[in-house]
């Protein structure tokens, strides 16, 4: 996990994660936060009111891709025994008391060889979830009464069986935000590892505190001009340009020059009209 200045929510997934049920027996849950420079109190918070959990504590320049390699990193360092499974989870993520009960049961179906996603709801709504080609975009897979395959996931729940995570890796290092789960998920597909939607969905997204100094807009706050647009587009919280190049280079063939550029050029064509049209 990694967790950046949102203390209420963070504490409410660790508080949701502490109550799973159904767990197979002799499951232990060894817990690895990263929180990013937090001003708000998250760490000590966090220890008091969950001291198995351990907690490593970086500056604020460190993002969700990196927090995440970290934890990892942690997690494999933590000694004997070694994990059968690694569990991403977003600090804005409340798990239903069953799911990792679930995530489970459909890793043991694949003989644990496969990566299994659990979708995500926000206002009753599958908000995160597996992602599917469809034409150009990646499309959400809805969460159904059985494992639905997915091309590639997002990074909200996502349970990595121990021989899938040694086979793919961690978060590619190049990505140190977002792209990062998009990408880690075609490497699997490219190293032979399917994955899969579990059936329902397995907990919901909560809005949560906005992080400290994050634009409530970004790019697309109205009157900041084209200059500052792009400044935005292209800055580590949206579309960082080289990290977007490599994205586009190895996942989208033939279109990659064209995608390398359209989200700027979108940005100064948005920009430009915004001021055209302020009186």
């Amino acid at each position: 996990m990694v967790s950046h200045n949102r203390r209420t929510t963070t504490l409410a997934a660790l508080d949701a994660l502490a109550a799973q049920r159904g767990l197979p027996a002799g499951t232990h849950v060894r817990v690895h936060l990263v929180d990013a420079g937090s001003t708000d109190g998250t760490a000590p918070a966090v220890r008091r009111a969950h001291p198995g959990v351990q907690v490593t504590a970086v500056g604020p320049d460190v993002y969700w891709g990196q927090g995440t390699r970290l934890a990892s990193r942690n997690s494999r360092a933590a000694g004997i025994p070694e994990p059968t499974h690694q569990l991403w989870l977003d600090d804005g993520v409340r798990l239903a008391p069953d799911a990792l009960a679930r995530l489970l049961d459909v890793s043991a179906d694949f003989d644990e060889q496969a990566v299994v996603v659990g979708a995500v709801r926000r206002d009753g709504v599958t908000a995160r979830s597996g992602r599917r080609r469809h034409g150009r975009t990646l499309a959400l897979v809805e969460p159904s009464e059985g494992p639905e395959p997915c091309d590639t996931y997002d990074g909200d729940v996502v349970l990595l069986p121990w021989a899938v995570r040694e086979r793919v890796g961690d978060i590619d290092k190049v990505f140190r935000h977002g792209m990062g789960d998009y990408d880690h998920g075609f490497r699997a597909r490219r190293a032979g590892v399917a994955a899969y939607v579990a059936p329902r969905p397995v907990g919901d997204r909560h809005a949560g505190e906005r992080p400290a100094g994050r634009a409530p807009y970004g790019s697309r706050e109205p009157g900041i001009g084209v200059r500052e647009a792009l400044r935005r587009r292209a800055s580590q919280p949206e579309l960082p340009v080289w990290q977007w190049w490599v994205y586009c280079w190895r996942h989208t063939g033939v279109r990659a020059p064209v995608l390398m550029v359209a989200p700027y050029v979108v940005t100064v064509a948005r920009a430009l009209a915004a001021g055209r049209a302020t009186p």
